[in-house]
């Protein structure tokens, strides 16, 4: 379990300008959050500031008179639970079905292309070489004799057989100590 509360939707969107911009000001933190056309007012980002100070997502730090918030958690903490809980619930784990729905949704900049294009480059040899190490272990398998249907048959007969010995065993050990007793008792006495 995580060591800080859940950010709520307007905490998250403060922690991302921390992310993005390094410590703020709440004035800063206010600007970039009505930038959107949004009227946010400025106690409104202050309590957002605040709140994200009570929960431990980000610490403040005194400059004069001006109080700086930097962020305390790192963005994949915070983000990564979320994500995999969108791709799993909202597109029954298809990560690839995940990030062509978020492509869709806006324009990319060339330098974001050029690193999503590097990662999937990435994904690619990773999954390559999982690939030739499934490859390899198959190899490993193919070596191995492998039990024909003849010898699996083979083995469970003589199985039974053994099985069948070791009880007719101690039948016929049984019926030697009854008749060594039958023996016994018909033999007469010796005389002396």
């Amino acid at each position: 379990m995580s060591s800080y509360d859940e950010p709520s939707p307007q905490e998250l969107h403060a922690l991302a300008i921390l992310w993005n911009e390094g410590p703020s000001t709440v004035g800063f933190v206010h600007e970039l959050m009505n930038i959107d056309g949004s009227d946010r007012t400025y106690t409104t980002a202050l309590a957002v500031m605040r709140n994200l100070e009570k929960k431990r997502l980000a610490v403040r730090n005194t400059q004069g008179r001006a109080h700086v918030y930097e962020a305390k958690v790192d963005r994949e903490s915070i983000l990564k639970p979320r994500l995999q809980d969108l791709v799993q619930n909202s597109f029954g784990g298809s990560l690839g079905q995940a990030v062509l729905s978020l492509i869709s949704v806006g324009v990319m900049t060339p330098e974001e292309k050029t690193a999503v294009t590097r990662v999937i480059k990435k994904h690619k040899a990773m999954a390559a070489k999982k690939k030739t190490t499934k490859k390899k272990a198959a190899k490993k398998a193919a070596k191995k004799p492998v039990a024909t249907k003849k010898k699996v048959a083979k083995k469970k007969v003589a199985k039974k057989i053994a099985a069948k010995k070791v009880a007719k065993k101690p039948a016929k050990k049984k019926v030697a100590k009854k008749a060594a007793k039958k023996k016994v008792a018909k033999s007469p006495p010796r005389k002396r």
